[in-house]
């Protein structure tokens, strides 16, 4: 069962009781029913699956928002998170067992009611009743109270999982407090989620097992050969600046070698001379212990918040890492070696950033007053190996078919965008969809921090550029698209479309640059159209939303939505065809979906990816200019 508190704006609180799952949305016929313009008749679902609840959006031009983030889909959900629709806030609400009757928070609260949708329909209802009206009987259902209710006094529960075992937040009370007879108001069912949750959350954000070299002796004896070794530098007059990275290295090993043998105060039982010159030298030379992350080939992204608290994604999972930095200088130093050698620079007048490594991983990075913990480093990792189109569907990210007819459509000049949200995969799609472009045709790209990696012959990569410390010279995408059009391009790749970019992007599409690619961050095929028509408005044109949608109609072909999911699997659920225009409208028809089941005992999302049955306008053509095309693909297998 899972309990829900509605607010919404000038009406009194409502309780809902859910078992198998609702609908939510401004539809009549919805279990949910949420007001609001921009909130649409089927707004979002909540869904059970194996004893745990999800909510899916399911369109409308106003978001679905999970703690302030809009989502696809999110789950499972837990008494830590609030759904937001408009002006309609959903709290989940926990229940609790308790051994004598609490006062209600809200005077004015109803009772709890309970949801029976079609889920139930082969169940007798059970009725709704409230602690408040029935207080006498202690053998009767326990209320259920908010999660910011004070916690009942008690020993903490211990958590027991494989073997391991954890103090949870979650709180009982203590052996015979409750008469018998009681019983909780979660069912079994859903105790081993809220612990399996709660277990997850302290692992996080819990302090790891400290390796000796960051202890706090570690870090002080890191701190001593640092400083020992930039002072034997200036002793010998030595302008690093002006050395080449090979001397460089040779120079300061040198240095670090002689530091560390000849000073008994380096040796250590704990600290291996080796371990601790490592160390150095990294901080010294290259990023610091930033240096094992990024050769780690299933670390995906490193999250730097302060010198001592690292996050990494390895294997679509996020998780603390052991290793940290000296202190704030030392994230400094790394931030400022990223970034001098593409010709950007970080200080107070410009204390954010977006570089690139030498081997395309995307950086950004941000220093105080802006960072209040301090120098915060985010790093998008690339794949050593460029990845192609059989990788993706190795990785279950796509379907031979759908692969099959997205290198048609790139090979044969359609304007395909790339939609999702952030940590998707759009720009690894991306450069998969850009290999497929014939050598024979000239490409340019443009990119904030040039992350593209493409082997055509016939290229031009073009990366903007921030403004200097004067706050000139800054050349924005913008721009740059503009002047790529005098550059003679046949295809137009941009990296990402944030802003008024959009329209010059839509005008080169119907300008006779087929087969252009760019990227764009939405939650669905739909949502990206409208993103589509807010960054266009933003180039500052005061442009009808008429004459924009027939610009978007007939520039795009083709939208690609790559989704995330909670476990970390990325798949690509829509491949849909910009169809035309119906009453002002623009309309899509989906080619292949996604079809979700559920997930698996790995917790990984399980499902198929399945054709519609829609041969879509762009084959038909093909078919019409006689150019062999597969139409199986859009038929289902028996």
């Amino acid at each position: 069962m899972l309990n829900l508190q509605v607010h919404t704006r000038n009406a009194p609180v409502r309780a809902f009781q859910i078992e198998h799952g609702c609908t939510i949305g401004k539809d009549a016929s919805c279990d949910l029913v949420v007001k609001g313009m921009l909130i649409g008749k089927l707004q979002a679902r909540i869904v059970r699956e194996h004893s745990a609840y999800y909510i899916e959006d399911q369109g409308g031009i106003a978001a679905t928002l999970v703690n302030g983030s809009p989502i696809t889909r999110y789950g499972p959900l837990t008494e830590a998170d609030q759904i937001e629709i408009g002006m309609t806030t959903i709290k989940i609400v926990r229940g609790v067992t308790v051994a004598q009757p609490l006062q209600p928070l809200q005077h004015s609260e109803p009772a709890p009611q309970v949801l029976h949708t079609a889920h139930d329909s082969q169940q007798p209802a059970a009725p709704a009743t409230s602690w408040r009206e029935n207080p006498a009987p202690s053998a009767q259902r326990e209320p259920t109270v908010p999660a910011s209710a004070p916690p009942l006094s008690g020993s903490p529960a211990t958590l027991t999982r494989t073997g391991e075992s954890s103090e949870s937040s979650l709180t009982r009370p203590a052996a015979g407090a409750h008469p018998p007879g009681a019983t909780s108001a979660r069912t079994p069912a859903e105790a081993p989620l809220r612990m399996h949750t709660a277990h997850a959350r302290n692992t996080a954000a819990s302090e790891l097992p400290v390796a000796p070299i960051n202890s706090a002796i570690g870090i002080e004896l890191r701190k001593q050969a640092h400083m020992k070794v930039i002072a034997a530098l200036d002793l010998r007059r030595l302008n690093v600046a002006r050395m080449e990275e090979d001397e460089l290295r040779k120079t300061v090993g040198a240095a670090l070698d002689d530091i560390l043998n000849n000073d008994p105060a380096f040796r250590t039982e704990d600290i291996a001379l080796d371990t601790l010159k490592k160390s150095v030298f990294d901080e010294i030379i290259g990023l610091g212990p930033l240096e094992e992350l990024i050769a780690d080939p299933t670390v995906s992204e490193i999250m730097v918040n302060c010198h001592n608290e690292i996050f990494v994604e390895q294997s679509g999972k996020l998780m603390r890492s052991p290793v940290i930095f000296t202190d704030d200088r030392a994230v400094i130093g790394a931030i400022e070696r990223i970034v001098a050698p593409i010709g950007r620079r970080i200080d107070e007048s410009s204390p954010m950033v977006d570089a690139r490594l030498a081997d395309g991983s995307r950086v950004n990075a941000v220093i105080p007053p802006l960072a209040l913990k301090g120098p915060s480093i985010t790093i998008r990792k690339f794949s050593k190996r460029k990845l192609v189109g059989e990788d993706l569907i190795k990785f279950g990210s796509m379907s031979p078919d759908m692969l099959e007819f997205l290198h048609t459509a790139v090979e044969q000049g359609a304007n395909i965008i790339i939609s999702g949200g952030t940590g998707s995969g759009k720009t690894t799609l991306l450069n998969v969809l850009s290999s497929y472009i014939p050598d024979d045709e000239r490409i340019v790209t443009v990119e904030d921090a040039a992350e593209l990696q493409l082997s055509q012959p016939n290229l031009v990569s073009l990366e903007a550029r921030p403004a200097n410390m004067e706050g000139k010279g800054a050349v924005h995408i913008r721009d740059l698209v503009k002047n790529c059009l005098r550059m003679r391009p046949d295809r137009i790749v941009i990296g990402e479309c944030r802003g008024g970019e959009a329209l010059d992007m839509l005008q080169a599409m119907n300008t006779g640059h087929d087969g252009s690619l760019t990227t764009a961050h939405a939650n669905t095929p739909r949502d990206c159209i409208a993103r589509l028509e807010v960054m266009t408005l933003m180039a500052g044109l005061d442009l009808p939303i008429q004459a924009i949608r027939e610009q978007i109609c007939s520039a795009v072909d083709i939208i690609v939505q790559q989704s995330r999911f909670s476990c970390g699997s990325r798949r690509v659920t829509h491949v849909t065809e910009v169809s035309g225009m119906e009453s002002g409208v623009i309309t899509l028809q989906d080619v292949f979906v996604f079809r979700e089941e559920g997930f698996g005992e790995d917790g990984k999302i399980m499902g198929k990816f399945v054709p519609t049955a829609y041969i879509p306008d762009f084959y038909q053509e093909l078919i019409r200019r006689r150019i062999p095309v597969n139409t199986d693909i859009f038929t289902q297998p028996e």
